[in-house]
């Protein structure tokens, strides 16, 4: 079965994954704040600091917005790959590729953490800050590697 896909929409669709990585990038370098300031609500001394910052609910807005960060990777990983093999017949299996498909494994591998973080297991939780700041530096290498490719594509239009 061969579904006809208008060219203007195959065309415009290579765009829409560099624009959710990138509103992922910065997504997740809020979620970094976001999560320092948990480490500091945690080993603060002065209790009144301490008050003040558990009244900010850092923790809720991490892992909410974690939760966006792994549907939306999942999702932006997809659809990257989709478009690709819908406007080219194939995937271009290369560096920008691969380290894609292993950034959404180690979000997945940091967001399966979570219950035992939450059970107080340290281990997890450094665990979880190693493979997220690995992670955010992924991608910012994805999203200057991706850059070319979205410069190839301009320059074929």
């Amino acid at each position: 079965m061969d579904i006809a896909i208008p060219a203007s929409v195959k065309t415009w669709s290579q765009f829409g994954h560099p624009v959710l990585m990138w509103a992922l990038l910065g997504f997740a370098v809020y979620s970094l704040y976001l999560g320092l300031q948990i480490r500091r609500t945690r080993t603060v001394e002065d209790k009144d600091v301490r008050k003040e910052l558990i009244k900010k609910d850092f923790r809720n807005r991490h892992y909410q917005l974690g939760s966006i960060l792994l549907a939306f990777m999942v999702i932006g990983t997809i659809g990257g790959m989709a478009v690709t093999y819908i406007n080219n017949g194939k995937l271009f299996v290369g560096p920008h590729l691969l380290v894609g498909l292993a950034m959404t494994g180690l979000i997945a591998i940091s967001a399966a953490l979570v219950p035992f973080m939450q059970k107080g297991n340290e281990a997890a939780r450094v665990t979880h800050i190693l493979l997220n700041v690995a992670l955010l530096g992924l991608f910012g290498w994805q999203a200057v590697s991706g850059m070319d490719i979205v410069q190839r594509i301009i320059s074929k239009l």
